[in-house]
């Protein structure tokens, strides 16, 4: 029964690792998709995500961090202020008591600089371990998996947990990979989530990892069919963009914010 298991761990890994590969040369250009400068703007944005997207806290985060540009600065704004500036992200008032609340506890227990540990990142306000991990590897070099509903969702697709428990999804999915691979990982399983393996209707008929894919079929088969349910630069019509972002990898952030100010 061991031999048995250990081969089909062997297995798993074998198949998770090509799945990697095969994202990473699907999306070379798979980045963070939040906008930050540092530690601190990347740890607010990261709390303000929460329910709500990308594109809209990062329109939120440059009005924000034009005003309170560091945790000393936010740990002093008015409560009402930050609340009509939170506004457009959802559960503003929550997310405002918490920028304040870390803010004030970097301010007082770090001297306003945001930790390069999980064990200290993990005891501010509104910073939970996904949250920590996404600071970690992307401001910090420190990698790290980070479960959000996307990486959840194609973790338990791919075989790689059956758990629902983020944490519990974390600790199966490290078993399966290097360290090293962790943060890319995550970028490259996010991607795949928000542009092809969607929650309601994946597009399994134009999914590079099908054949690997032990849930092909949850979603549209045909491919005709599944090209159309494709989003971001993947979506038809989005061809030069998709070019771009493959041509200058190293460029993805700004090409994609270029996109997004783009008329129409």
């Amino acid at each position: 029964m061991a031999i048995a298991e250990a081969g089909s761990l062997l297995a798993l890994k074998r198949r998770a690792r090509k799945i990697n590969r095969v994202l990473a040369e699907k999306y070379p250009y798979a980045h963070a998709e939040l906008d930050f400068r540092n530690p601190f703007e990347l740890v607010v944005a990261t709390v303000l995500s929460a329910q709500t997207t990308d594109v809209l806290v990062n329109q939120v985060t440059k009005i924000l961090f034009a005003r309170y540009p560091d945790a000393r600065a936010m740990a002093e704004a008015d409560p009402l202020e930050l609340e009509t500036i939170l506004q457009p992200t959802g559960f503003f008032r929550a997310k405002a008591r918490n920028v304040l609340a870390l803010s004030t506890r970097l301010v007082d227990e770090f001297d306003g600089v945001v930790p390069g540990r999980l064990e200290d990142l993990v005891t501010l306000p509104g910073v939970g371990r996904k949250t920590a991990n996404v600071v970690l590897g992307n401001a910090f070099g420190v990698p790290g998996i980070t479960v959000d509903t996307h990486f959840g969702r194609l973790a338990r697709r791919f075989g790689w947990t059956a758990s629902d428990d983020p944490v519990k999804i974390e600790f199966d999915v490290a078993d399966l990979f290097e360290p090293r691979d962790w943060t890319m990982l995550s970028h490259r399983v996010v991607f795949h989530g928000r542009r092809v393996c969607h929650s309601r209707k994946p597009a399994c008929g134009a999914c590079p990892v099908a054949s690997l894919c032990p849930s092909y079929g949850e979603g549209e088969t045909d491919p005709v069919k599944a090209a159309k349910l494709l989003k971001y630069e993947l979506a038809p019509g989005n061809e030069a963009l998709l070019e771009q972002l493959l041509a200058e990898t190293h460029r993805a952030a700004e090409i994609r914010m270029e996109s997004q100010r783009r008329p129409g």
